[in-house]
This record gives C-alpha cells, structure tokens and sequence, in this order.
C-alpha cells in the first residue's frame, strides 16, 4: 500500500477520535448549563439493559428482604427505602453491582459536570408506588425536613449541594419538578402548598409544575434544593443514588456501613467518590 493510504487511514481514524472527544465534552458541558438553568438533567437509556437488569435483580432481592422486615410501614405508610449497599439485606456481590454502578466513568462524568468542586457518595434510596392507595404524593425541597426556612434559603445561594441521580428499573410515571426552583425561593402559593399553610395541602397542583416521565434506563439527576415530588402508577420502581459536595454538614450523614472497603474497592472505576 503506498504511503498516502496509511496517512488518510490514520488521519480518518484521528478525526472519528478527536469527533467522538469532542462529541463527548459537548454532550457533558450541555449537562452543566442544562442542570445550572433548570436544576435537573434527563439522560434516557443511560445504560445498557444488560446492566439495567443485572442492578433491577440485586434491587429486587433487597426490596423483598426489606418488605418482610418492615412489613407493617410499607403496608400503610411506604414509598421508599433506604441504604441499599448496607450488608444487612444483600451479599457481597450483590453490593457490588450496586457500586460498580455507582462508581461508573458514565456516572461520576456526569455528577462531574453538575457538581462543583469535590463530590461523595451519600447514599441510595429505592423508591416505589405506596400500598395504601389513599396515600397522595407531596411537593417538597429535600432540606426542609432538617432546615429552619432561612436556612433553606441559604441553601440555594451558597449550597452545600445535594444531587439525586434517580435510574428507573421500569417505565414509570417518573418526577414532577418546578424548574429553576434549586436556585429561586417559593412564590407564595409555592410555599403555602409545599408548607400545607393557609388551608392548602402539599398534594394540590402547581402551575409551573413540570412532569419527567421515565423509561426503564433513563437517568434523571436534579438538585434535592429544588421543589418536587413523585409520581405514582405503572410499576414503579427507581434505584436514587445521591451525590453531595464535600462538606462536613452533609459527609456526617454518611453511614460508613453503606461503603465499599478492601479489595472491594479495587474493582471499582472511579473509587474516591467513596472516600470519606
């Protein structure tokens, strides 16, 4: 083969390279300035469903184990668990598809371009539709539940910042949030609904209230400052993963428990976001 043919190969091979880089900074950087301005990111088909089914089946072992050890709070009252890496419910190499996941290339990327500075694993929630069919979901700011209001306040102008990183394991109804409401107050009716103040009820509309349906796959990550709730039906089944800043009022949460350790560690693509 002349000289020139292995140029342009080698010329091609570079271009498809640098396209497929360049490709992949855009797709970051548009999560940045998408998550900045709104407050949450949609990525549909995040993985692959080999991989969606093998984290579904581990999920699935934990959520059975769970229910029969707290039967009578998901019976009446349930609409999540929590601490899925804790060795309580699953083996060994059960958590470890959940921290292989959770320490992806794909998915700490993603947290990289949203959160700045320093991130940790917080922890997992597993959410699902409520038995008690009565039960209405709730608008909410995750703080409000351990935050005075002018410390919530606070939180949308200096952080520290908390992100979910919800990935369906089925089709499902998905997340109604108000966009922008991660770096803004509540208006009056805002808070009156989210508070359940001057006759209102945390499960009544909002106008400005924005619906992200899920398919199996698909990854929403949104700030837990903003306002937002669930939505139920379908066969609802999300694995949440939360990333925090490194910030000792949010790292005390942390329980050491939920965390790989030893040669665990050594499996895992990007580790650190363990490190305490």
């Amino acid at each position: 083969m002349p000289l020139s043919f292995y140029k342009a190969a080698w010329g091609l091979i570079y271009l498809l390279v640098f396209s497929d880089n360049v490709r992949g900074q855009y797709v970051m950087v548009k999560s940045a300035h998408d998550f900045d301005e709104c407050g949450y990111v949609i990525k549909h088909n995040f993985i692959p469903s080999g991989e969606l089914n093998k984290i579904k089946q581990v999920v699935l072992a934990f959520h059975h184990a769970w229910r029969a050890d707290n039967n009578d709070f998901y019976q009446n009252r349930a609409v999540n668990s929590a601490y899925l890496t804790a060795p309580k419910y699953l083996g060994e190499q059960q958590r470890l598809v959940l921290f292989q996941f959770i320490a992806s290339t794909p998915l700490v990327s993603l947290a990289t371009s949203i959160l700045s500075g320093e991130f940790r694993f917080m922890n997992t929630q597993l959410f699902f539709n409520p038995v008690n069919t009565t039960q209405l979901n709730y608008w909410h700011r995750d703080p409000q539940y351990h935050l005075t209001l002018e410390e919530q306040k606070q939180a949308l102008l200096s952080g520290p910042e908390v992100v979910h990183f919800r990935l369906a394991l089925e089709d499902e109804p998905g997340i109604e949030l108000i966009p922008g409401t991660h770096k803004r107050w509540d208006t009056v009716q805002e808070l009156n609904v989210r508070l359940e103040q001057s006759g209102h009820h945390n499960h009544e509309s909002l106008l400005e209230g924005k619906t992200i349906p899920l398919k199996a796959g698909d990854l929403l990550a949104f700030s837990a400052n903003m306002i937002h709730r669930g939505i139920y039906g379908k066969n609802r089944l999300a694995l949440d993963i939360l990333f925090c800043e490194r910030d000792p009022k949010l790292t005390q949460y942390i329980n050491q428990e939920c965390l790989p350790e030893g040669e665990m560690l050594t499996l895992l693509d990007v580790p650190h976001v363990f490190h305490r």
